[in-house]
């Protein structure tokens, strides 16, 4: 368990865009302004994506915190496990974003 949040943790690995080899092959083969618009879009869609998963992790980690007596020992890793997944999920985000604001530019 250690080990895996030692690996989700920011100080460990900086956040990286959404890299699928669909994306991959698309940025290698964008020449046109359609064709950067659409992986701009992709970016845009998968930050959206990600901003929504944020709110359920923070919906969750919410419960942690105000019902922890349910969850008797395990609550705090539940809740550090939870804040690590919502700070990773936000990073995530912003290198989206970040990543469709450049092909926006091209």
């Amino acid at each position: 368990m250690a080990g895996l949040l030692v690996s989700m943790s920011p100080v460990a690995i900086a956040a990286e865009p959404i890299d699928t080899p669909e994306i991959r092959a698309a940025i290698q083969n964008a020449k046109t302004r359609s064709d950067h618009e659409a992986v701009a879009k992709y970016y845009e869609n998968a930050a959206t994506q990600m901003q929504a998963k944020v709110k359920e992790e923070k919906e969750l980690l919410e419960e942690y915190e105000n019902k922890s007596y349910l969850y008797g020992r395990q609550a705090q890793d539940l809740q550090s496990h939870t804040a690590a997944l919502i700070r990773r999920h936000e990073q995530t985000v912003a290198a989206d974003i970040q990543e469709a604001a450049l092909h926006h530019q091209m």
